[in-house]
């Protein structure tokens, strides 16, 4: 595939969970951009580049080219202005043409009208002009041609309708020990998604006949959403549960208008800045109960050529009529925490599913429910969400291992937040400390021994993905934020993924666990949807009395002990699956690389906004050339 002769135009996004940055002050004179009301003000201003920009919107260009119209599309995609890019580059992308850049444009607007923007406050006033008789503008109005535009800025056969054979027929290929998942993707070899799972299969009578189910998600693309279920389930109810407002929220109502079985529910983001960055579904049959906990948004693009994984849980049956809420509890407390996580949005749209899932038997679960919601916390509701949550569980079931100061820390995600100046604020003090728990016993502080390794694409591993450089569009590194904490990309490894066959589908996934020295063996593994950042894992205040969540999020952790083992072993062929297989799946090759420091430097930093905000240059057919990355 050609990644540098369909791409159209692209501008600056947002992320979806940054903190400290200060948006810059507008220019005076200038017309203010109509954008998200909740995201203005952000302050952790993080950029995403290779972000399209909706054209055809008029709410993001009825200032700047009112006197041409355009027809709004039917479904905008919900969520940060970030994560709108994926969605903006299946069903809205830029407009082709051969005009200049928005800057040059504004130039010659300002120029052709008889007036120019002063560039400070301070400029002498312009000499005062003498009546004379206008001038008639003898330059012939020039008419703006619109130019059918490709589904995709990939180009007009970017989405390939996969084949009958892509989706599961059967459960003989699955492995039911862990029951985690990866997304199928799209462009790779067939053992590779064999025994994935695509949001097809996971909405298929191949596992119940649906009744009613729940989405809680960040990114909504709702006609897309309603085709994934089978025809037969399409009426069925729906909930989604989502951290919309205002305008984006009103965007969202009226994508579900042609949907009556579709209703809502808003999550409360009581903390500024907060997202509802959770993704799970709750799917009732007529059979039973099942939670899906993933890392996908509900558009296309996080379904077809990404790095996406999911806890998928048994099928729980309906508990003996009678039976006390309390019943068909697992050993890890699943039922408990997962109601408790419901509980907590305060929302009367859940409470039929409380009581449901109370009359249901979740004793089956293996895994330890980890979550965050927004507040402040003290006293022993500290330990009840965020990485204070994981610690505790960490302190209770796992147990010491010999040499475990030699044993690694991996973090692997989409988007970073802003850390401090310093890794002491928060990373290597408070965040680092919740990972390397390891029983009651452990050592109570961080031993420097212990490495930490992040695994984050670098800028040559999105240039060489199955989507190119548009897959930089979701993973959010604001260029500010880095050149903040140059210290942390010392900590920074590549995405290599030949064991599952995705070295090339960009990970949108989120796991961390600690893996032995010599990486043949884990004592503990987590994939959840939250990031590295406070906003998602919560930061001490007030001397260490206090935990701050800003936002949403949900995982699982895995524990040795809950499959009646003392670690697990690394599975070394993750594919095709093997349901008799006893190594764990971990999505990423073991051990990570370094970002490579001999010539490729700058090729090789972190995926952020390394292009010049006010003059990125592109090359002849539209394609952002790099030009100025972080060093």
């Amino acid at each position: 595939m050609s990644q540098d002769s369909q791409h159209g135009k692209w501008t600056i996004s947002d992320s979806e969970d940054e903190d400290n940055i200060i948006p810059p002050t507008p220019q005076k004179g200038l017309n203010k951009p109509s954008i998200k009301p909740d995201l203005e003000i952000k302050p952790d201003k993080v950029i995403t580049f290779f972000k399209q920009e909706p054209k055809l919107s008029p709410k993001r260009n009825e200032k700047a080219e009112n006197s041409h119209p355009v027809k709004e599309p039917s479904a905008p995609s919900m969520g940060s202005e970030a994560r709108k890019a994926a969605h903006v580059n299946q069903t809205v992308p830029v407009k082709y043409e051969s005009n200049s850049s928005p800057a040059v444009k504004r130039k010659r607007e300002t120029e052709e009208g008889g007036w120019n923007l002063s560039s400070s406050d301070d400029e002498a006033p312009p000499p005062v002009m003498k009546n004379e008789p206008k001038k008639p503008n003898l330059s012939p109005k020039r008419k703006k041609t619109e130019v059918k535009r490709p589904p995709s800025p990939h180009g007009t056969s970017y989405y390939k309708e996969e084949p009958t054979d892509f989706f599961e027929t059967n459960l003989l290929s699955m492995n039911d020990m862990y029951r985690f998942y990866l997304n199928k993707v799209t462009g790779i070899p067939k053992k590779f998604n064999t025994g994935a799972l695509h949001i097809k299969d996971i909405l298929s009578p191949m596992f119940g006949m649906l009744k009613e189910s729940v989405q809680f998600n960040y990114c909504f693309d709702i006609p897309w959403m309603v085709e994934q279920y089978p025809p037969e389930f399409r009426d069925k109810p729906i909930i989604l549960v989502h951290g919309e407002k205002r305008e984006s929220k009103a965007r969202l109502i009226e994508q579900a208008k042609p949907y009556p079985n579709i209703r809502f529910c808003q999550a409360k983001l009581d903390i500024a800045f907060g997202t509802h960055h959770t993704k799970m579904m709750l799917l009732w049959y007529e059979e039973g109960f099942r939670v899906i906990i993933l890392t996908s948004n509900l558009i296309r693009a996080d379904w077809y050529q990404k790095t996406q994984g999911m806890w998928m849980s048994p099928l729980y049956p309906r508990l003996p009529e009678g039976s006390p809420g309390t019943a068909g509890e697992s050993a890890t407390n699943f039922k408990r925490d997962l109601l408790d996580y419901l509980e907590a949005y305060r929302a009367p749209e859940l409470a039929e599913w409380i009581d449901r899932i109370k009359q249901h038997d979740l004793s089956e679960t293996r895994v330890y429910l980890i979550g965050s919601t927004p507040g402040r916390y003290q006293g022993p509701a500290m330990e009840k969400w965020g990485h204070l949550r994981l610690r505790k569980l960490l302190s209770e079931h796992t147990q010491p291992v010999q040499n475990e100061e030699r044993w690694h820390v991996i973090g692997q995600f989409s988007s970073i937040g802003s850390m401090g100046l310093d890794k002491t604020k928060w990373l290597a003090a408070e965040f680092q400390r919740t990972l390397t728990t390891l029983g009651k016993a452990g050592k109570s502080f961080v031993s420097p021994e212990t490495q930490m390794l992040l695994v984050y694409p670098s800028v040559e591993n999105v240039r060489t993905s199955l989507e190119g450089y548009p897959a930089g569009g979701s993973l959010p590194y604001s260029i500010q934020t880095a050149q903040k904490q140059l210290w942390l990309h010392s900590y920074f490894h590549g995405w290599h993924a030949d064991v599952t066959g995705r070295s090339n589908a960009m990970p949108h996934i989120k796991t961390y666990m600690r893996v032995s020295p010599d990486f043949t063996q884990l004592a503990w593994f987590l994939v959840t949807s939250a990031n590295l950042s406070k906003a998602a894992w919560g930061a001490l205040e007030k001397n260490n009395t206090q935990m701050m969540v800003r936002s949403y999020e949900l995982g699982v952790l895995y524990i040795p002990s809950a499959f009646n083992m003392s670690t697990f072993p690394v599975e070394k062929n993750v594919f095709p699956a093997s349901s008799s297989s006893k190594g764990f799946p971990v999505p990423f090759d073991l051990p990570p690389l370094r970002y490579s420091s001999k010539g490729a430097f700058t090729t090789e930093m972190p995926i952020v906004n390394f292009f010049k905000r006010n003059n990125s240059k592109r090359n002849e057919k539209g394609l952002p050339i790099p030009s100025d990355y972080v060093a």
